[in-house]
């Protein structure tokens, strides 16, 4: 997580996070923490709550009868989680996320199960029509405790160069 404390004013700091878009460096790659260990309410709550009716993440006896045995946490929890955990690293001082490609979901997730994430850099580039921002492609892959890769997936996200951050304004 990078953070910094900014001065406001005369005895006054803010915190800071994030990165600017010089921060940045192609292979560069960004360990998320903390962890964040998956609960059944977690899955059950999410998969309601976005009207996801497929009883192999919420029906136990359903779910048994299953391949897994056992309930599915919902894929679209896990990649809110994982994109989630790498926002202070990657996205902190985002002004638009660009787009989401190659989504992959390679291993299940089980109630119970701790994941990790981690973001390297793939590609930075100046944008060609706002001269205070730019444009980075990071790949992410989420990794349960056992180092099993469950998901990678890559995004590319608009960054603003040192000084043009929403949080480089004192008065917000």
């Amino acid at each position: 997580m990078v953070a910094e404390a900014k001065e406001v004013g005369p005895n006054r700091y803010r915190e800071s996070y994030g990165r600017y878009l010089e921060d940045f460096k192609v292979g560069d790659v960004y360990e998320h923490r903390p962890g964040r260990t998956i609960s059944e309410s977690d899955n059950t709550w999410f998969t309601l709550l976005t009207m996801n009716q497929h009883p192999v993440h919420f029906d136990a006896a359903f779910a048994a009868k299953s391949e897994w045995k056992k309930p599915l946490v919902n894929s679209a929890f896990t990649l809110s989680v994982v994109a989630g955990m790498s926002v202070s690293d990657v996205s902190q001082k985002a002004i638009a996320n660009l787009g989401w490609d190659k989504i992959r979901l390679t291993a299940p997730v089980f109630v119970g199960d701790t994941i990790y994430a981690e973001s390297e850099v793939l590609e930075i580039r100046e944008s060609k029509s706002r001269p205070t921002q730019g444009i980075v492609t990071v790949k992410t892959t989420g990794k349960n405790s056992d180092g099993v890769v469950f998901m990678t997936y890559e995004r590319t996200v608009l960054i603003p160069k040192r000084g043009h951050a929403v949080d480089d304004k004192a008065d917000y």
